[in-house]
């Protein structure tokens, strides 16, 4: 039994003694800088990022990014909303308002339909901004909100539900 335990020590001393002289006899000095650096970034790429990171946040223009989508590509994004809210005239409501003529109105004013305090307290008109912005992730837009969705981050799938939205109205309002 001493003969065994004595090896195991003598096995580890060994290995650490090793790796203590391989330490000492290989030395690489650490350089003070690091090998690769990382150039500027040009201009117009900066411009473009923050063109896009302005549309995401929901402070940029939606208003530009319909020109790039359609009503039909909004009815295809539409559907990932379809499970919780109808938007067909007279529609009712599911676990979330119709939202027939939702753009242009007040927020929280559908009759019938129980609110959270939050979105009922949010007292603004649902424009082309504020969609978009309450798209991008609702319970961060309005805190309190009991829409439990995680949001749109792509801006063109936004701009094209606001779209079919808007378009699903008696009064759409002018995207020009």
């Amino acid at each position: 039994m001493n003969k065994i335990i004595v090896s195991i020590v003598l096995a580890v001393i060994l290995v650490l003694g090793i790796n203590k002289i391989t330490d000492v006899i290989f030395y690489v000095e650490k350089p003070e800088k690091s090998a690769y650096q990382v150039a500027s970034v040009t201009s117009a790429s900066s411009t473009t990022t923050t063109e896009e990171s302005s549309v995401v946040s929901g402070t940029g223009d939606i208003m530009a990014l319909f020109a790039s989508t359609s009503t039909a590509e909004g009815a295809k994004v539409f559907k990932k909303c379809a499970a919780c809210h109808s938007i067909s005239e007279g529609g009712a409501n599911k676990i979330g308002p119709a939202l027939w003529g939702v753009i242009g109105r007040k927020a929280g004013s559908v009759p019938d339909y129980k609110y959270s305090k939050a979105m009922a307290a949010h007292s603004k008109n649902w424009s082309f901004e504020e969609m978009n912005g309450f798209l991008i992730k609702p319970k961060d837009w309005i805190k309190g909100t009991k829409m439990s969705f995680a949001g749109l981050k792509k801006a063109n799938e936004r701009a094209a539900v606001i779209l079919f939205m808007n378009e699903n109205s008696n009064n759409p309002l002018p995207t020009q």
